[in-house]
């Protein structure tokens, strides 16, 4: 039989994550981590990780189901480098393309967490700079199920806030959680030690949410920014 591969990718942290991953289970990955205080290397690696993927496992483009980016929400040029690289693949290879929510792959994670018994929920947490998080709530049992609380951007005292209106026992994933960690915690919230493989996006979640959506025109896969660029708000501000 065979099998039907998925090339996901996500850049929309300072990180860049590729996956491929078949319907059997099959899954090969890469990624860049730029060292702490490194600009990311988005441009120079995205292409260059699908090609090693690709050849481990021995698949060319013209074999994949589909291809799946992140949409976001992440930073301005890191989803557009993301964004704009599967959109020339897609068209390029002529594979379906399929727009996937970074904070949703994320919140899949939550699967590979061992002590979940008192959660109820995964709070996917991404650090949006600026002292704001970009943040969405899944139920723990139905991560690819529609959001509890829809993905958006929050101060630490707003999504404290958010989430203790929605009164259930979270888990809270990503570098965000990390980054707002005392506040979470003050409030109840469950966060995994800092150094845990589960706050990290990968793109294997991608590739498993990708295969239940319908694939889109290129042309309508857009990142999901939430707020405006860093540069503009910087230039409204000066005004």
């Amino acid at each position: 039989m065979t099998s039907s591969w998925i090339l996901g990718f996500d850049t929309a942290t300072r990180a860049t994550a590729v996956a491929l991953v078949n319907d059997q289970g099959d899954t090969f990955e890469a990624r860049d981590d730029p060292p702490r205080g490194r600009r990311p290397r988005h441009a120079a690696r995205l292409l260059a990780l699908c090609a090693d993927v690709l050849e481990r496992a021995g698949v060319g483009y013209e074999e994949l189901q589909k291809l799946a980016v992140g949409v976001g929400p992440g930073t301005f040029t890191g989803l557009r480098i993301g964004v704009a690289t599967a959109r020339a693949l897609a068209q390029a290879s002529a594979v379906p393309l399929v727009g996937v929510s970074t904070l949703q792959s994320l919140a899949l994670n939550a699967l590979g967490v061992d002590e979940l018994q008192p959660v109820e929920a995964v709070a996917a947490v991404l650090d949006a700079r600026r002292g704001e998080a970009f943040a969405a709530v899944w139920p723990i049992d139905g991560p690819e199920r529609d959001p509890l609380i829809a993905p958006s951007a929050f101060t630490p005292e707003a999504l404290v806030k958010t989430l203790d209106a929605g009164q259930l026992r979270l888990l809270a994933l990503g570098e965000g959680a990390i980054e707002f960690r005392a506040a979470l915690e003050g409030s109840g919230v469950l966060v995994p030690d800092d150094e845990a493989q589960v706050h990290r996006v990968t793109a294997t979640g991608h590739c498993r949410l990708a295969r239940r959506l319908p694939p889109a025109d290129p042309a309508d896969i857009t990142p999901q920014y939430l707020r405006l660029p860093d540069a503009e708000i910087a230039r409204r501000g000066a005004q």
